[in-house]
Protein backbone atom coordinates (compact mmCIF):
# COMPACT_ATOMS: atom_id res chain seq x y z
CA UNK A 1 0.00 0.00 0.00
CA UNK A 2 2.92 2.36 0.63
CA UNK A 3 3.95 2.12 -3.04
CA UNK A 4 0.42 2.92 -4.15
CA UNK A 5 0.33 6.07 -2.03
CA UNK A 6 3.34 7.38 -3.95
CA UNK A 7 1.51 7.21 -7.29
CA UNK A 8 0.35 10.61 -8.46
CA UNK A 9 -1.93 11.35 -11.45
CA UNK A 10 1.11 12.72 -13.33
CA UNK A 11 2.67 9.25 -13.08
CA UNK A 12 0.41 8.20 -15.95
CA UNK A 13 0.06 10.42 -19.00
CA UNK A 14 -1.82 8.29 -21.54
CA UNK A 15 -5.59 7.84 -21.84
CA UNK A 16 -5.04 4.09 -22.01
CA UNK A 17 -3.47 3.96 -18.53
CA UNK A 18 -5.73 6.60 -17.02
CA UNK A 19 -8.80 4.67 -18.19
CA UNK A 20 -7.63 1.68 -16.15
CA UNK A 21 -6.26 3.35 -13.01
CA UNK A 22 -7.67 6.88 -12.60
CA UNK A 23 -9.98 7.26 -9.61
CA UNK A 24 -8.96 3.85 -8.29
CA UNK A 25 -5.27 3.11 -7.85
CA UNK A 26 -4.70 6.84 -8.21
CA UNK A 27 -6.55 8.35 -5.31
CA UNK A 28 -9.30 6.01 -4.15
CA UNK A 29 -9.56 5.43 -0.42
CA UNK A 30 -9.74 1.66 -0.47
CA UNK A 31 -12.03 0.17 2.16
CA UNK A 32 -10.79 -3.26 1.11
CA UNK A 33 -7.71 -4.47 -0.72
CA UNK A 34 -9.78 -5.45 -3.77
CA UNK A 35 -8.55 -4.44 -7.22
CA UNK A 36 -12.06 -3.71 -8.50
CA UNK A 37 -14.07 -0.88 -7.01
CA UNK A 38 -16.66 -2.04 -4.46
CA UNK A 39 -20.34 -1.38 -5.22
CA UNK A 40 -21.59 0.50 -2.16
CA UNK A 41 -25.29 -0.36 -2.13
CA UNK A 42 -26.59 1.87 0.61
CA UNK A 43 -29.06 4.73 0.56
CA UNK A 44 -27.66 6.64 3.51
CA UNK A 45 -24.44 6.94 5.52
CA UNK A 46 -24.18 7.37 9.29
CA UNK A 47 -22.15 9.78 11.44
CA UNK A 48 -20.22 8.59 14.49
CA UNK A 49 -21.59 11.46 16.57
CA UNK A 50 -23.20 14.89 16.35
CA UNK A 51 -19.81 16.60 16.24
CA UNK A 52 -18.91 14.72 13.05
CA UNK A 53 -22.28 15.65 11.54
CA UNK A 54 -21.70 19.35 12.28
CA UNK A 55 -18.13 19.23 10.91
CA UNK A 56 -19.47 17.67 7.73
CA UNK A 57 -22.17 20.31 7.28
CA UNK A 58 -19.64 23.08 7.90
CA UNK A 59 -17.35 21.54 5.24
CA UNK A 60 -14.55 20.93 7.73
CA UNK A 61 -14.51 17.26 6.77
CA UNK A 62 -15.80 15.35 3.75
CA UNK A 63 -18.33 12.60 4.50
CA UNK A 64 -20.86 10.76 2.41
CA UNK A 65 -24.42 11.50 3.51
CA UNK A 66 -27.06 10.28 1.08
CA UNK A 67 -26.66 8.43 -2.22
CA UNK A 68 -28.70 11.00 -4.14
CA UNK A 69 -25.83 13.40 -3.39
CA UNK A 70 -23.17 10.83 -4.31
CA UNK A 71 -21.67 7.51 -3.28
CA UNK A 72 -18.12 6.12 -3.03
CA UNK A 73 -18.66 4.08 -6.21
CA UNK A 74 -19.98 7.05 -8.15
CA UNK A 75 -17.11 9.22 -6.95
CA UNK A 76 -14.58 6.78 -8.43
CA UNK A 77 -16.42 6.96 -11.77
CA UNK A 78 -16.47 10.76 -11.67
CA UNK A 79 -12.74 10.93 -10.97
CA UNK A 80 -12.00 8.51 -13.80
CA UNK A 81 -14.02 10.53 -16.32
CA UNK A 82 -12.46 13.79 -15.09
CA UNK A 83 -9.00 12.33 -15.71
CA UNK A 84 -9.93 11.41 -19.29
CA UNK A 85 -11.61 14.75 -20.06
CA UNK A 86 -8.91 16.83 -18.35
CA UNK A 87 -11.60 18.30 -16.08
CA UNK A 88 -11.53 19.61 -12.53
CA UNK A 89 -14.83 17.93 -11.76
CA UNK A 90 -17.43 15.55 -13.21
CA UNK A 91 -21.02 14.80 -12.26
CA UNK A 92 -22.61 11.50 -13.29
CA UNK A 93 -26.37 11.21 -13.75
CA UNK A 94 -29.09 8.79 -14.76
CA UNK A 95 -28.91 9.44 -18.54
CA UNK A 96 -27.39 11.67 -21.19
CA UNK A 97 -30.66 13.57 -21.54
CA UNK A 98 -30.66 14.09 -17.77
CA UNK A 99 -27.18 15.63 -18.05
CA UNK A 100 -28.29 17.97 -20.84
CA UNK A 101 -31.54 19.11 -19.24
CA UNK A 102 -30.09 19.57 -15.74
CA UNK A 103 -27.19 21.58 -17.17
CA UNK A 104 -29.58 23.87 -19.07
CA UNK A 105 -31.84 24.37 -16.07
CA UNK A 106 -28.89 25.11 -13.80
CA UNK A 107 -26.98 27.55 -16.00
CA UNK A 108 -29.56 29.39 -18.11
CA UNK A 109 -31.55 31.95 -16.07
CA UNK A 110 -35.23 32.70 -16.50
CA UNK A 111 -35.54 35.00 -19.50
CA UNK A 112 -32.09 33.99 -20.73
CA UNK A 113 -31.03 33.31 -24.29
CA UNK A 114 -29.23 30.28 -25.70
CA UNK A 115 -27.84 29.32 -29.10
CA UNK A 116 -27.79 25.81 -30.51
CA UNK A 117 -27.53 24.20 -33.95
CA UNK A 118 -30.14 22.71 -36.26
CA UNK A 119 -28.29 19.41 -36.61
CA UNK A 120 -28.50 17.79 -33.19
CA UNK A 121 -30.09 14.96 -31.23
CA UNK A 122 -33.86 15.13 -31.68
CA UNK A 123 -34.79 14.97 -27.98
CA UNK A 124 -32.29 17.69 -27.09
CA UNK A 125 -33.80 19.98 -29.71
CA UNK A 126 -37.33 19.16 -28.50
CA UNK A 127 -36.46 20.14 -24.91
CA UNK A 128 -34.79 23.36 -26.04
CA UNK A 129 -37.58 24.37 -28.42
CA UNK A 130 -40.64 23.30 -26.43
CA UNK A 131 -39.76 23.36 -22.71
CA UNK A 132 -37.28 26.21 -22.23
CA UNK A 133 -39.62 28.85 -23.75
CA UNK A 134 -42.04 28.11 -20.89
CA UNK A 135 -39.38 29.66 -18.64
CA UNK A 136 -39.09 32.71 -20.85
CA UNK A 137 -35.84 31.41 -22.33
CA UNK A 138 -35.39 32.33 -25.99
CA UNK A 139 -33.48 30.20 -28.46
CA UNK A 140 -31.58 30.90 -31.68
CA UNK A 141 -30.85 27.97 -34.00
CA UNK A 142 -27.96 28.33 -36.42
CA UNK A 143 -26.32 26.09 -39.00
CA UNK A 144 -23.34 24.12 -37.76
CA UNK A 145 -20.95 26.15 -39.97
CA UNK A 146 -22.62 29.53 -39.46
CA UNK A 147 -19.80 31.27 -37.59
CA UNK A 148 -21.01 34.71 -38.74
CA UNK A 149 -24.48 33.92 -37.43
CA UNK A 150 -23.03 32.91 -34.06
CA UNK A 151 -20.99 36.11 -33.84
CA UNK A 152 -24.07 38.20 -34.66
CA UNK A 153 -26.18 36.53 -31.98
CA UNK A 154 -23.62 36.73 -29.15
CA UNK A 155 -22.72 40.32 -30.07
CA UNK A 156 -26.34 41.51 -30.14
CA UNK A 157 -27.92 39.46 -27.37
CA UNK A 158 -26.97 38.54 -23.84
CA UNK A 159 -26.41 34.85 -24.60
CA UNK A 160 -26.00 32.61 -21.57
CA UNK A 161 -24.92 29.46 -23.36
CA UNK A 162 -23.90 28.03 -26.72
CA UNK A 163 -24.79 24.33 -26.67
CA UNK A 164 -23.62 22.15 -29.55
CA UNK A 165 -22.75 18.61 -30.52
CA UNK A 166 -19.48 17.99 -32.31
CA UNK A 167 -19.64 15.74 -34.24
CA UNK A 168 -23.40 16.10 -34.61
CA UNK A 169 -26.08 13.44 -34.71
CA UNK A 170 -26.78 12.15 -37.33
CA UNK A 171 -24.79 14.05 -40.00
CA UNK A 172 -21.49 14.08 -38.09
CA UNK A 173 -20.84 17.76 -38.80
CA UNK A 174 -17.98 19.28 -36.82
CA UNK A 175 -17.71 22.69 -35.16
CA UNK A 176 -14.38 24.43 -34.68
CA UNK A 177 -14.48 24.29 -30.88
CA UNK A 178 -11.45 26.54 -30.36
CA UNK A 179 -12.85 29.25 -32.64
CA UNK A 180 -16.41 29.28 -31.28
CA UNK A 181 -15.11 29.24 -27.70
CA UNK A 182 -13.02 32.35 -28.40
CA UNK A 183 -16.02 34.10 -30.00
CA UNK A 184 -18.36 33.23 -27.14
CA UNK A 185 -15.95 33.98 -24.30
CA UNK A 186 -15.41 37.55 -25.57
CA UNK A 187 -19.08 38.18 -24.72
CA UNK A 188 -19.19 36.09 -21.53
CA UNK A 189 -21.11 33.23 -23.16
CA UNK A 190 -20.49 29.71 -21.87
CA UNK A 191 -19.77 26.90 -24.34
CA UNK A 192 -20.99 23.36 -23.73
CA UNK A 193 -20.06 20.55 -26.13
CA UNK A 194 -21.95 17.28 -26.36
CA UNK A 195 -19.01 15.03 -27.17
CA UNK A 196 -20.83 11.71 -27.08
CA UNK A 197 -20.00 10.72 -30.66
CA UNK A 198 -16.36 11.78 -30.32
CA UNK A 199 -15.75 10.29 -26.83
CA UNK A 200 -12.96 11.67 -24.61
CA UNK A 201 -10.61 9.24 -26.38
CA UNK A 202 -11.00 11.05 -29.72
CA UNK A 203 -11.56 14.66 -28.65
CA UNK A 204 -10.66 16.83 -25.65
CA UNK A 205 -13.30 19.57 -25.83
CA UNK A 206 -12.16 21.30 -22.62
CA UNK A 207 -8.58 21.58 -23.84
CA UNK A 208 -9.93 23.14 -27.04
CA UNK A 209 -11.60 25.89 -25.01
CA UNK A 210 -15.08 24.63 -24.10
CA UNK A 211 -16.36 25.28 -20.58
CA UNK A 212 -18.28 22.03 -20.27
CA UNK A 213 -18.48 18.70 -22.04
CA UNK A 214 -21.43 16.32 -21.86
CA UNK A 215 -21.36 12.62 -22.63
CA UNK A 216 -24.18 10.12 -22.92
CA UNK A 217 -22.21 7.50 -21.01
CA UNK A 218 -24.75 4.97 -22.28
CA UNK A 219 -22.81 4.93 -25.54
CA UNK A 220 -19.03 4.47 -25.84
CA UNK A 221 -18.17 4.96 -22.16
CA UNK A 222 -20.36 2.06 -21.04
CA UNK A 223 -19.77 0.36 -24.36
CA UNK A 224 -21.81 -2.80 -23.79
CA UNK A 225 -25.44 -1.71 -24.35
CA UNK A 226 -26.26 -2.60 -20.74
CA UNK A 227 -26.26 0.64 -18.74
CA UNK A 228 -28.00 4.01 -19.05
CA UNK A 229 -26.06 7.07 -17.81
CA UNK A 230 -24.84 10.57 -18.54
CA UNK A 231 -22.08 12.83 -17.28
CA UNK A 232 -20.96 16.42 -17.44
CA UNK A 233 -17.38 17.61 -16.90
CA UNK A 234 -15.77 21.01 -16.48
CA UNK A 235 -14.56 23.43 -13.85
CA UNK A 236 -15.34 22.81 -10.19
CA UNK A 237 -17.36 26.04 -10.09
CA UNK A 238 -19.69 25.18 -12.97
CA UNK A 239 -20.10 21.51 -12.11
CA UNK A 240 -20.88 22.43 -8.50
CA UNK A 241 -23.68 24.72 -9.71
CA UNK A 242 -25.09 21.92 -11.81
CA UNK A 243 -24.73 19.46 -8.91
CA UNK A 244 -27.00 21.63 -6.75
CA UNK A 245 -29.74 21.44 -9.41
CA UNK A 246 -29.13 17.71 -9.88
CA UNK A 247 -29.52 17.04 -6.16
CA UNK A 248 -32.88 18.84 -6.24
CA UNK A 249 -34.18 16.99 -9.31
CA UNK A 250 -32.86 13.60 -8.24
CA UNK A 251 -31.79 11.96 -11.51
CA UNK A 252 -29.30 9.83 -9.60
CA UNK A 253 -27.10 7.15 -11.11
CA UNK A 254 -27.17 3.97 -9.05
CA UNK A 255 -23.88 2.58 -7.69
CA UNK A 256 -24.52 -0.63 -9.67
CA UNK A 257 -24.67 1.36 -12.91
CA UNK A 258 -21.56 3.30 -11.86
CA UNK A 259 -19.71 0.02 -11.39
CA UNK A 260 -20.63 -1.11 -14.90
CA UNK A 261 -19.34 2.17 -16.31
CA UNK A 262 -16.06 1.90 -14.38
CA UNK A 263 -15.62 -1.56 -15.85
CA UNK A 264 -16.56 -0.35 -19.33
CA UNK A 265 -14.10 2.56 -19.30
CA UNK A 266 -11.18 0.21 -18.66
CA UNK A 267 -11.55 -1.24 -22.16
CA UNK A 268 -12.84 1.90 -23.89
CA UNK A 269 -9.56 2.74 -25.60
CA UNK A 270 -9.43 -0.75 -27.13
CA UNK A 271 -13.06 -0.64 -28.27
CA UNK A 272 -12.90 2.91 -29.64
CA UNK A 273 -9.65 2.20 -31.51
CA UNK A 274 -11.31 -0.78 -33.24
CA UNK A 275 -14.49 1.19 -33.98
CA UNK A 276 -12.52 4.14 -35.37
CA UNK A 277 -10.63 1.84 -37.71
CA UNK A 278 -13.66 -0.11 -38.89
CA UNK A 279 -15.78 3.00 -39.47
CA UNK A 280 -13.07 4.81 -41.46
CA UNK A 281 -12.35 1.81 -43.66
CA UNK A 282 -16.05 1.15 -44.21
CA UNK A 283 -16.74 4.81 -44.98
CA UNK A 284 -14.27 4.58 -47.87
CA UNK A 285 -15.93 1.38 -49.12
CA UNK A 286 -19.38 2.96 -48.97
CA UNK A 287 -18.27 6.17 -50.65
CA UNK A 288 -16.99 4.18 -53.63
CA UNK A 289 -20.13 2.04 -53.96
CA UNK A 290 -22.56 2.85 -56.82
CA UNK A 291 -25.61 2.10 -54.67
CA UNK A 292 -24.67 4.67 -52.02
CA UNK A 293 -25.35 8.27 -53.02
CA UNK A 294 -23.72 10.09 -50.11
CA UNK A 295 -21.58 9.30 -47.07
CA UNK A 296 -21.24 11.50 -43.96
CA UNK A 297 -18.06 10.75 -42.00
CA UNK A 298 -15.55 13.31 -40.68
CA UNK A 299 -12.63 11.03 -41.53
CA UNK A 300 -13.33 11.30 -45.26
CA UNK A 301 -11.62 14.10 -47.25
CA UNK A 302 -15.01 14.73 -48.89
CA UNK A 303 -16.55 15.69 -45.54
CA UNK A 304 -17.01 19.50 -45.37
CA UNK A 305 -15.34 19.76 -41.95
CA UNK A 306 -12.65 17.14 -42.51
CA UNK A 307 -9.99 19.81 -41.98
CA UNK A 308 -11.52 20.71 -38.61
CA UNK A 309 -11.91 17.08 -37.55
CA UNK A 310 -8.26 16.35 -38.41
CA UNK A 311 -7.17 19.28 -36.26
CA UNK A 312 -9.25 18.62 -33.14
CA UNK A 313 -9.83 14.85 -33.16
CA UNK A 314 -7.39 11.96 -32.84
CA UNK A 315 -9.93 9.49 -34.26
CA UNK A 316 -13.18 9.99 -36.15
CA UNK A 317 -15.54 7.70 -34.23
CA UNK A 318 -17.54 4.57 -34.91
CA UNK A 319 -20.62 6.13 -36.54
CA UNK A 320 -21.10 6.38 -40.30
CA UNK A 321 -24.23 7.94 -41.78
CA UNK A 322 -25.02 7.42 -45.45
CA UNK A 323 -27.80 7.63 -48.02
CA UNK A 324 -28.85 4.68 -50.12
CA UNK A 325 -29.34 5.54 -53.79
CA UNK A 326 -33.05 4.82 -53.71
CA UNK A 327 -36.34 5.41 -51.95
CA UNK A 328 -37.72 4.27 -48.60
CA UNK A 329 -38.62 0.81 -49.90
CA UNK A 330 -35.08 0.30 -51.22
CA UNK A 331 -33.57 1.47 -47.94
CA UNK A 332 -35.77 -0.90 -45.93
CA UNK A 333 -34.72 -3.74 -48.24
CA UNK A 334 -31.05 -2.95 -47.54
CA UNK A 335 -31.51 -2.77 -43.76
CA UNK A 336 -33.58 -5.95 -43.58
CA UNK A 337 -30.94 -7.81 -45.62
CA UNK A 338 -28.19 -7.08 -43.08
CA UNK A 339 -27.31 -10.05 -40.86
CA UNK A 340 -24.84 -8.69 -38.27
CA UNK A 341 -26.20 -5.38 -36.92
CA UNK A 342 -29.29 -5.08 -34.76
CA UNK A 343 -32.03 -2.70 -35.87
CA UNK A 344 -32.16 -0.63 -32.71
CA UNK A 345 -31.77 2.73 -31.01
CA UNK A 346 -28.46 3.96 -29.54
CA UNK A 347 -24.86 3.45 -30.63
CA UNK A 348 -21.36 2.95 -29.29
CA UNK A 349 -21.67 -0.59 -27.95
CA UNK A 350 -19.76 -3.76 -28.80
CA UNK A 351 -22.59 -4.86 -31.09
CA UNK A 352 -23.16 -3.08 -34.40
CA UNK A 353 -26.49 -1.24 -34.63
CA UNK A 354 -28.26 0.16 -37.68
CA UNK A 355 -30.96 2.83 -37.59
CA UNK A 356 -32.96 4.74 -40.16
CA UNK A 357 -35.25 7.74 -40.07
CA UNK A 358 -37.22 8.92 -37.01
CA UNK A 359 -40.49 7.10 -37.62
CA UNK A 360 -42.31 9.10 -34.95
CA UNK A 361 -41.56 12.43 -36.65
CA UNK A 362 -43.78 13.64 -39.55
CA UNK A 363 -42.03 13.49 -42.93
CA UNK A 364 -42.32 17.23 -43.50
CA UNK A 365 -40.65 17.91 -40.15
CA UNK A 366 -37.85 15.42 -40.87
CA UNK A 367 -37.10 16.86 -44.30
CA UNK A 368 -36.72 20.30 -42.73
CA UNK A 369 -33.63 18.92 -40.98
CA UNK A 370 -32.40 16.89 -43.98
CA UNK A 371 -33.58 13.53 -42.63
CA UNK A 372 -34.49 11.77 -45.86
CA UNK A 373 -36.20 8.41 -46.27
CA UNK A 374 -32.98 6.86 -47.61
CA UNK A 375 -30.82 7.90 -44.64
CA UNK A 376 -29.02 5.13 -42.71
CA UNK A 377 -26.99 5.56 -39.51
CA UNK A 378 -24.60 2.67 -38.89
CA UNK A 379 -22.91 2.27 -35.51
CA UNK A 380 -19.97 -0.07 -35.91
CA UNK A 381 -19.27 -2.42 -33.03
CA UNK A 382 -16.14 -4.42 -32.39
CA UNK A 383 -16.89 -7.27 -34.79
CA UNK A 384 -14.30 -8.23 -37.41
CA UNK A 385 -14.03 -5.66 -40.19
CA UNK A 386 -14.10 -8.23 -43.00
CA UNK A 387 -17.29 -9.78 -41.62
CA UNK A 388 -18.99 -6.38 -41.43
CA UNK A 389 -17.79 -5.42 -44.91
CA UNK A 390 -19.07 -8.68 -46.42
CA UNK A 391 -22.43 -8.23 -44.71
CA UNK A 392 -22.91 -4.67 -45.93
CA UNK A 393 -21.84 -5.53 -49.47
CA UNK A 394 -24.20 -8.50 -49.68
CA UNK A 395 -27.06 -6.31 -48.40
CA UNK A 396 -26.29 -3.68 -51.05
CA UNK A 397 -26.35 -6.43 -53.70
CA UNK A 398 -30.00 -7.12 -52.85
CA UNK A 399 -31.12 -3.66 -54.02
CA UNK A 400 -31.35 -2.47 -57.63
CA UNK A 401 -28.83 -0.01 -59.06
CA UNK A 402 -30.15 3.29 -60.42
CA UNK A 403 -28.84 5.03 -63.51
CA UNK A 404 -28.43 8.23 -61.49
CA UNK A 405 -25.99 6.52 -59.13
CA UNK A 406 -22.90 7.40 -61.12
CA UNK A 407 -23.74 11.05 -61.72
CA UNK A 408 -24.97 11.86 -58.19
CA UNK A 409 -22.26 10.21 -56.13
CA UNK A 410 -21.18 12.07 -53.00
CA UNK A 411 -22.50 15.56 -53.68
CA UNK A 412 -21.72 18.47 -51.41
CA UNK A 413 -23.39 18.46 -48.02
CA UNK A 414 -25.87 21.27 -47.53
CA UNK A 415 -25.35 23.63 -44.62
CA UNK A 416 -29.04 23.22 -43.87
CA UNK A 417 -28.32 19.86 -42.28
Amino acid sequence: MEDEKKLEPSFLSSDESLAVHAGERLGREKVTNSITTPVVNTVTFFYKNTSELIDSKEKKIVRQEYTRYGSPTNMVLEEKISALEGAESTLVMASGMCASTVMLLALVPKGGHIVTTTDCYKETRMFIETFLPKMGITVTLIGITDIAGLEAVVNNHQVSLFFIESPTNPFLRCMDIKLVSEICHKQGTLVCIDGTIATPMNQKALALGADLVIQSATKYIGGHNDVLAGCISGSMKLVSEIRIMHNLLGGTLSPNAAYLLIRGIKTMHLRVKQQNSTALRMAHVLEAHPKVSRVYYPGLPSHPEHHIAKRQMTGFGGLVTFEIDGDLETTIKFIDSLKIPYIATSFGGCESIVATRNWDVPREERLKYGLKDNLVRFSFGIEDFEDLKADILQALETIPVKASSFSNQNGAVSDKN
